[in-house]
C-alpha cells in the first residue's frame, strides 16, 4: 500500500548536503512583489508582463479530509488569483479561482502554475491535494485539480482538462488515489503536467483533449532513513517511530514529482520533491524521452520544486529547503547546472525561504516566488548577476548532461533564434 506523504507547496533545497557544490557569492536579489497569498508558479507573457499564481487561503465552504487522513480538514473558497507584475506595480487580474486550505490559510491547493502558448493564450493549473473522490462529492463543481484557460479581460475561464478526475478513474501508478498537480509546461499544442499526488506525468492535447499518462514514477527505497525524533510535531505522525521502537533500515517513500520543463534535446525534465521523511540529498531530476521512459538525469538534491532551462542550455533547479522540512529550517537554494554538468549555487538562504517556482526573464535574471507557503507573506524575487564563474570541481552527481546539451547548442548557433504546514500529497 502506498504511503501518503504531505508535501510542501513551495520548495527549495539544501546545498550543504551536496559536497560538490560551491556557493557563488556574486548573486543578489531585489523584491519586486510582496503580500502574496501562497504564491506559486510564474511566467512571462509575450507582452512582457510577469504573471504569478496565488493559491489563496481556502474559505468557509465545505471541507475535505487531508490526504494523510489526520489533522484539520481542507476547506473550500474562491480566494485563488492570478497577479500581474509590471512596471513596479502588482494587480490581481484574475480572481475568484478555486482554493482549498487549512483553517489558518496554509497548506493551500489552488492556482499553482501559469504558462502562455506561442500565441499568448494563458493556461492556469489548479492544484488540489486530496482524494479526488471527495472533490465533487463534498465541494460540488470546482476547478480544483484542473487546467483552465482564463480570459483576463472578462475575469472568466473554461476548463481544459480534469487531472484529478483522471487519477480517480485510472490511478496509473496503482497506489492510493490522490491528486495534486503542481507544475506544467506547454509543448506545441500539448500541455504536459506533473501530478505530485498521483506520481505521474500527464499530457493533454488542447485541440482534442485526449488526456493520457506519459509515465509514472516509482517509490524510492531509503536505506537507514532519518526520521524526526519521537514526540516531534509531524504531519505524518503514524510514520514517526515512537520512543524505543526499532527504526527500519529500509523505508519506501513516494517520488512526488513537483514540476516539469522541456529540455533543449526535446525531452521532459521533472523535478522531484520526495515524500516523507524528505531525505537530504535524496531528490532527483528525471529525464523522460520521446519513448516515455524515465531515467535519472541528475541527483543529490533536496526537495526540488521547479526547473527551468535558459536559452544557453543551462538548467536552473530550485530547492524548497536545504534540510529535511521537518527540521524547520526553510532556507532554500537556486542551483545552475551548465551543459557540461558543472553546478553553481547562485543563491542559498540569505532571505530565500521556502521558494516554490522560478522562471528566466528576457533580461537573463532569474525570478523566484519566495515564501510560497506563507499566506500574505509571499514574494517575487529578481535574482541578478547569475553569470558568475562556477567552481571547476562542482560537477558531481550529474549524469551525461554534456552530450546532447552541447550538440543542441551547436544547432542553436545555426538556427533562429509546492514547514509551517504542508500541502497534502499522495
Amino acid at each position: 500500500m502506498k504511503l501518503k506523504p504531505l508535501t510542501i507547496t513551495i520548495l527549495t533545497f539544501c546545498v550543504a548536503a551536496f559536497s560538490g557544490m560551491k556557493a557563488a557569492s556574486a548573486a543578489s536579489f531585489s523584491v519586486i512583489a510582496d503580500g502574496l497569498y501562497n504564491a506559486g508558479g510564474l511566467s512571462f507573457s509575450p507582452d512582457g508582463g510577469l504573471y504569478v499564481t496565488e493559491a489563496g487561503i481556502g474559505g468557509s465552504g465545505a471541507c475535505v479530509p487531508p490526504a494523510s487522513g489526520q489533522g484539520d480538514s481542507l476547506c473550500y473558497g474562491t480566494s485563488g488569483a492570478v497577479t500581474k507584475i509590471e512596471n513596479g506595480k502588482t494587480e490581481r487580474i484574475l480572481t475568484g479561482l478555486s482554493s482549498i486550505a487549512l483553517p489558518d490559510g496554509t497548506g493551500a491547493g489552488g492556482p499553482r502554475d501559469i504558462q502562455f502558448d506561442a500565441t499568448g493564450k494563458p493556461y492556469v493549473l489548479i492544484g488540489y491535494g486530496a482524494n479526488p473522490a471527495f472533490r465533487d462529492r463534498n465541494l460540488g463543481n470546482t476547478d480544483l485539480g484542473k487546467i483552465i484557460a482564463p480570459d483576463f479581460k472578462t475575469n472568466s475561464w473554461t476548463s481544459v482538462a480534469d487531472l484529478a478526475n483522471y487519477e480517480l478513474a485510472n490511478n496509473p501508478d496503482g497506489g492510493d488515489v490522490g491528486s495534486n498537480p503542481l507544475g506544467f509546461v506547454i509543448d506545441g499544442n500539448k500541455l504536459v503536467a506533473a501530478d505530485a499526488g498521483a506520481n505521474n506525468l500527464l499530457s493533454v492535447n488542447t485541440a482534442v483533449s485526449n488526456l493520457q499518462t506519459i509515465t509514472t514514477f516509482s517509490e524510492d527505497i531509503l536505506t537507514n532513513p532519518v526520521f524526526p525524533p519521537s514526540g516531534t510535531p509531524s504531519n505524518e505522525p503514524a510514520q514517526v517511530p515512537s520512543q524505543g521502537e526499532v527504526v527500519r533500515s529500509q523505508f519506501a517513500t513516494q517520488p512526488v514529482p513537483s514540476s516539469v520543463t522541456k529540455g533543449p534535446d526535446g525531452a521532459y525534465y521533472i523535478s522531484q520533491f520526495t515524500g516523507f521523511p524528505f531525505p537530504e540529498g535524496g531528490a532527483k531530476i528525471y529525464r523522460v524521452g520521446a519513448d516515455g521512459k524515465s531515467s535519472v538525469f541528475a541527483d543529490g538534491f533536496t526537495q526540488l520544486t521547479d526547473l527551468q532551462f535558459d536559452p544557453a542550455g543551462n538548467l536552473y533547479a530550485l530547492q524548497y529547503a536545504n534540510q529535511s522540512a521537518w527540521k524547520g529550517n526553510f532556507d532554500g537554494s537556486v542551483i545552475k547546472i551548465a551543459p557540461d554538468g558543472t553546478r553553481t549555487t547562485l543563491l542559498s538562504g540569505d532571505g530565500l525561504e521556502s521558494p516554490s517556482a522560478l522562471t528566466i526573464g528576457a533580461d537573463g535574471a532569474v525570478y523566484v516566488t519566495n515564501r510560497g507557503d506563507r499566506p500574505g507573506l509571499g514574494q517575487v524575487l529578481r535574482i541578478e548577476n547569475t553569470k558568475s564563474i562556477p567552481e571547476p570541481n562542482s560537477a558531481l552527481g550529474v549524469l551525461a548532461i554534456g552530450a546532447f546539451g552541447v550538440a543542441w547548442l551547436h544547432k542553436k548557433r545555426n538556427s533562429k533564434p509546492l514547514i509551517d504546514r504542508v500541502v497534502a500529497l499522495k
